[in-house]
């Protein structure tokens, strides 16, 4: 049985340098364990890429990544596999990012601040030390508030994300989301288990 994993995150492939960096801990402990390691952009449509991966790699592990667009549900990653017809057993491959992938950015305050420099109001920020309780709205708005005054301009997805994404630290943002723990707790128990 061939061993990989392919990780399919919702976002632009622009955000695939960074999510590489980010999930660096997984990539390598797999790839010492002579596991294949494949990071895939999803676009905006991230269901239809994992039902293509489900058919056409079964074999491999595959893991879908999105933002959960909203509070965190335990009954979400099963309500996603029926909607799209998928084996329940597949709820068990479906992490999310809640509410959005920048929650996570809000849980390293540190590295936006060395990030926008000049002008960067931390103090912005939510202070919510579980930045899964921050709304969507606050987690953007936030960002927004506390980057205007920097050189680099207010937080833009496309323009910023990317690099944000290689600067915060994993260790730092597993602490402040249960969520995101969990992505690295699970899949790296899956490559401990068929090593």
């Amino acid at each position: 049985m061939p061993r990989e994993i392919r990780l399919y995150f919702e976002g632009d492939k622009s955000l695939k340098p960074g999510f590489d960096a980010f999930l660096q801990e997984i990539r390598a402990r797999a790839g010492a364990a002579r596991w294949k390691v494949s990071i895939i952009a999803t676009g905006g449509n991230p269901e239809r890429d994992f039902s293509i991966a489900l058919r056409k790699h079964p074999e491999a592990s595959n893991v879908l990544l999105r933002d959960s667009e909203g509070r965190y549900e335990p009954r979400l990653s099963g309500c996603l596999c029926e909607k799209h017809g998928w084996p329940m057993a597949q709820a068990d491959a479906i992490f999310w990012m809640v509410q959005m992938m920048e929650s996570w950015f809000h849980a390293d305050k540190d590295a936006l601040e060395k990030y926008y420099g000049k002008g960067f109001h931390k103090s912005a920020l939510s202070a919510n030390s579980n930045v899964e309780e921050i709304a969507k709205a606050d987690l953007i708005e936030g960002l927004k508030a506390a980057t205007k005054d920097t050189t680099k301009g207010k937080y833009h997805k496309t323009k910023h994300a990317p690099d944000l994404l290689r600067l915060v630290r994993p260790e730092v943002v597993r602490k402040a989301a249960p969520n995101c723990d969990k992505l690295f707790v699970e899949v790296l128990a899956r490559v401990t288990a068929m090593t």
